[in-house]
């Protein structure tokens, strides 16, 4: 269903930096705008624990290559002052009614195709992105989670929802196989209090809470096991790329130092564009 921007004159909202009071608090994003005059799906692409958005940006290429497909890329900014996103149900900003009212602006002033809007995140913004399937009562038709997917657990009934997460079998922040996060620094005797199950627990989870059928496993890539969930209520899948030796890293050209290795014949980008292309409309 086309949003009501697509009959709105004028007040639309340009690509680059623009600006959003929410919770009293005045808060940032960056918007990359397509061509063309829509009805566009939207992507919500979500910053780590200490990074911002225009490295997110950047890292991830959503916002080039999400408008070549004809995607409006929202890339937000955590609140003013903080290191990361405030999820569901924790004190902190209300980063999910903030990112609520967001998408609601950009249906007022862009031309929304309101049944496809999605999320993605890295690390920390991945354990964001993955809690919007239940946070936000299934308005998102997918996610994409990479280097996170532990981070977030399913609700017990979430909405018929696509997944798809990239996860690294040597990530020294998010461990594959589970256990307390090693972010270092002031933030490490925090996250001695926290225990994250493994990534195949957490997949396994959103299966069982999605009832989905049981699913296959291939090698895309010599380094590569992929778990594809194709029978699951909706129409929707599951996928879960699990990279041998992978760091806490996007999948993909750009190598980061210190985050670990990057499977650079693997592209999460285009990956995850393919993966919300071919997810049904709510």
């Amino acid at each position: 269903m086309a949003s009501s921007g697509c009959v709105a004159r004028g007040g639309r909202l340009a690509s680059g930096a623009h600006q959003l009071t929410y919770g009293g608090l005045t808060r940032r994003y960056l918007l990359a705008v397509p061509a063309g005059p829509g009805p566009h799906p939207v992507l919500l692409n979500l910053h780590g624990l200490g990074s911002d958005a225009a490295e997110q940006a950047a890292y991830s290429r959503l916002s080039q290559a999400g408008p070549r497909r004809g995607y409006l890329v929202l890339t937000p900014q955590a609140a003013p002052g903080r290191l990361a996103w405030t999820l569901p149900h924790t004190a902190g900003p209300d980063d999910t009614g903030y990112l609520a009212a967001l998408l609601d602006q950009l249906e007022r002033r862009q031309c929304v195709q309101t049944g496809r809007e999605f999320a993605a995140g890295l690390s920390y913004g991945a354990g964001l992105a993955a809690s919007l399937v239940c946070a936000l009562d299934g308005r998102l038709s997918g996610v994409a989670a990479v280097a996170g997917i532990p981070i977030a657990q399913p609700c017990p009934h979430p909405a018929p929802t696509t997944i798809i997460a990239f996860h690294g079998t040597a990530d020294h922040l998010v461990p594959y196989r589970g256990g307390h996060p090693r972010p270092g620094g002031d933030l490490q005797k925090l996250a001695e209090l926290v225990v994250l199950p493994p990534v195949g627990q957490t997949m396994d989870a959103w299966a069982a809470a999605l009832r989905c059928a049981a699913p296959a496993t291939t090698r895309p890539r010599p380094r590569v096991r992929l778990r594809l969930w194709k029978t699951c209520p909706g129409r929707t899948t599951l996928r879960l790329y699990t990279v041998d030796g992978g760091g806490h890293t996007w999948p993909g050209p750009i190598e980061v130092p210190g985050l670990g290795d990057t499977a650079r014949d693997l592209d999460a980008t285009e990956l995850i564009l393919d993966t919300f292309d071919r997810a049904p409309t709510r």
